[in-house]
């Protein structure tokens, strides 16, 4: 334990490399940025680039590589079939996640949809800790849906159990007991769960549901694509890992599934992703639509130039100061925005800060959608572009009425070695004036509402004048030449 002392001592998370290449950003002044957020449709995932001061979205494909990884890129066999990079990246993966068959794939989202293909069936049922987006939309375009066996704590803003992502057993069975064991494809855990704060599971909660899962001999799919924060608060909170390598504990975690697959966009900083399992007979299942959906089987639709920094990325995953650098500094952040008042999901989890938007603006209602708007209000005030992670990000019920989320969040991600402390003090400070000013924000509505997974392309608008009288504010307060 004594390589892990300098953290817990430090008052300060501390980088564990140094930058060599930067990029210039730029900051628009306010009226420029509230101009901006409405020509996006008050979707910060339809905001241009060049008008983003600090890119918070997410952390899938913005994350730095490393000089490693940079070179490795160099090296890459551009072959159709049979590509010798494929083949130093299959080789990283099985010596990553200790299983021997690998099938390549764009992303995660590809995987998915891999998976609902061969094993969802009009009807069936897949139980999971949480869903993700589009992890749910591929099952129900299928034919199936999900059921959440979540812990009731899961949905607590605040708390202090640090495995707030682990599956609640009892929920499990009883789902299981409910619609029959036929009628449930596998059991999905992700680690840890995305749309509630980047919330770890822990080992010994994994290891009960793949019991679980043997002893009624159900398939345990792993959605692997957040793992290394996950791999991180293990190491840090898990008993049953403290005497653990950080490879030892990735390996237990595997012989606990029957499938694993990743965004590598997420996992090894690079671009891409994959299928990882042990059975021969599940991998021949699945490897006949790779060409078919996705690309020959040596590249899965990738670029083979991110397939060796993926392959090296996986590497650098086992490396406790890579995958303590993101949970640390959102734990700086969380802490400096609490001692604001900011009201935020704890304990903090990965990916990155959530703010709880719900405790934020009490006066607004689900229907009007206040992460969507607090994420509008953030831009405006910053310049920084964070994700809404509540309403919007459902599906409507089937009569038509809004389904409002169980949490009401905005993340500001905070891909790995990008963001530097001093841009953290920025966005507290923002965060706290637009906190004490929270009452001038008012709700959304939609414009322009796709059917499907609307958070990405839907357009909304404000209700009432509250961005006009937001900025008003914001310059009476630091004057028309403030940014």
């Amino acid at each position: 334990m004594q390589h892990f002392a300098r953290f817990q001592a430090a008052p300060f998370p501390m980088e564990m490399h140094k930058v060599r290449v930067i990029q210039k950003l730029t900051l628009l002044p306010i009226k420029e940025r509230l101009a901006a957020i409405v020509e996006a449709g008050n979707n910060t995932f339809l905001l241009k680039n060049r008008d983003v001061f600090l890119d918070m979205l997410t952390d899938s494909g913005t994350n730095a590589m490393s000089d490693r990884q940079i070179a490795a890129m160099s090296l890459a066999d551009d072959s159709y079939a049979g590509s010798e990079t494929f083949f130093r990246l299959e080789a990283s993966v099985q010596d990553f996640f200790g299983l021997p068959f690998f099938l390549p794939a764009h992303q995660g989202r590809a995987c998915e949809h891999i998976l609902a293909k061969v094993f969802v069936k009009p009807g069936n049922v897949v139980p999971m800790n949480f869903h993700f987006t589009t992890t749910r939309a591929h099952i129900m375009e299928c034919g199936g849906r999900v059921e959440e066996c979540f812990l009731d704590e899961a949905i607590r803003s605040e708390s202090d159990n640090r495995f707030k992502g682990n599956m609640d057993l009892h929920k499990l069975e009883n789902c299981i007991a409910s619609v029959g064991i036929n009628n449930v494809p596998f059991v999905r855990v992700e680690l840890g769960t995305n749309l509630i704060g980047g919330q770890p599971i822990s080992l010994s909660n994994l290891e009960a549901v793949s019991a679980i899962c043997r002893k009624h001999q159900l398939l345990l799919v792993i959605d692997s694509s957040l793992l290394s924060d996950n791999l991180y608060f293990m190491k840090m909170f898990d008993p049953l890992c403290e005497d653990l390598s950080i490879k030892e504990i990735n390996h237990r975690i595997s012989a606990c599934a029957d499938i694993i697959y990743f965004s590598a966009r997420k996992l090894s900083s690079a671009r891409g992703g994959g299928l990882v399992m042990r059975d021969k007979l599940l991998f021949d299942k699945m490897k006949v639509l790779i060409p078919l959906y996705e690309g020959f089987l040596t590249y899965g639709g990738m670029s083979v130039r991110e397939m060796e920094a993926m392959a090296i990325g996986l590497q650098e995953t086992l490396d406790f100061d890579m995958i303590a650098h993101g949970p640390q500094f959102i734990e700086a952040f969380g802490n400096k925005a609490k001692e604001q008042n900011i009201p935020v999901i704890t304990p903090f989890g990965g990916l990155g800060l959530h703010v709880d938007a719900r405790a934020f603006l009490e006066h607004i209602p689900g229907e009007q959608y206040p992460a969507g708007a607090l994420a509008a209000a953030i831009y405006i005030v910053s310049g920084a572009r964070g994700m809404e992670r509540g309403t919007i990000s459902e599906n409507r019920n089937p009569d038509g009425s809004e389904h409002v989320a169980s949490m009401e969040l905005v993340r500001l991600a905070l891909p790995r070695r990008v963001f530097t402390l001093s841009q953290i003090t920025y966005m507290v400070d923002r965060l706290a004036w637009l906190y004490e000013n929270r009452a001038l924000i008012g709700g959304l509505t939609f414009v322009d509402e796709p059917t499907i997974m609307r958070f990405f392309i839907g357009r909304l608008a404000p209700i009432g004048d509250w961005q006009t009288r937001l900025v008003d504010k914001f310059i009476a307060d630091f004057g028309s030449d403030a940014l």
